[in-house]
């Protein structure tokens, strides 16, 4: 049991088709499209605060042919633009250190003589990107929208959509007990009810806030939550 507890955090893998849409339709569509090569408009800046699923997107389109994911921590070689990669997707451009900003500015440049794709990310609007001004620039030159979260009732709906494919009975208040007790993003959610269904097949217990609350105290013993009573 320690060891699915451990597994929480490990990353799945990510796709567009299970981004969640929310109030992000007109953004989702584009994404298919940068994923086809088929946008007319060759660059585009997500921002939005954590959890919200840029780094899901991005994930998601790197697992298309030709594609290459750069995160802010990335070597100077991810940023030299290649013959073999089409569409560029640089994640966290907020967190670029001083020299892969200028590697960064460099690749935008790059993609843009070669008709390739670009694909960026932050947490605010380009405008206040705290980079050098000259990435700054760049990063509003293209289409940028911000990713809006999922409410609450959203992430119940999703969640609960996702336990009927797996056939997963929870009872009513097992969802919003998770959404008070846990991390709020939607992966974290979703790794969180494969964990619960694991559990539930171990234990042959039903998907119940007991449940949940053992779950939630193996994974964090000293967590005050933990301890709360139903």
């Amino acid at each position: 049991m320690k060891q699915l507890v451990l597994d929480l955090g490990a990353e799945p893998a990510q796709s567009l088709d299970t981004f969640q849409i929310g109030e992000n339709a007109e953004m989702a569509h584009l994404m298919h499209q940068f994923a086809q090569r088929a946008s007319r408009e060759h660059f585009c800046y997500l921002w939005g605060e954590t959890g919200a699923g840029k780094t899901h997107l991005l994930q998601g389109l790197a697992a298309t042919d030709g594609a290459r994911y750069i995160a802010a921590t990335s070597g100077a070689d991810d940023f030299v633009l290649t013959p073999d990669v089409s569409l560029y997707l640089v994640d966290d451009v907020d967190q670029l250190s001083p020299e892969r900003q200028i590697d960064a500015f460099a690749l935008f440049n790059q993609v843009r003589e070669h008709g390739a794709y670009m694909v960026c990310t932050g947490p605010v609007p380009p405008a206040v990107l705290p980079v050098r001004e000259d990435l700054r620039t760049r990063m509003g030159w293209g289409l940028v929208y911000q990713i809006h979260g999922l409410s609450d009732d959203q992430k119940i709906a999703a969640l609960t959509q996702a336990a009927e494919a797996r056939g997963l009975t929870l009872s009513a208040s097992v969802l919003p007990y998770l959404l008070s007790h846990f991390k709020r993003d939607m992966r974290s959610l979703s790794t969180m009810l494969d964990a619960l269904d694991q559990y539930s097949l171990e234990t042959q217990r039903p998907v119940t806030v007991p449940l949940l609350r053992d779950l939630l105290l193996q994974g964090n013993p000293s967590s005050p939550h933990s301890e709360t009573k139903e």
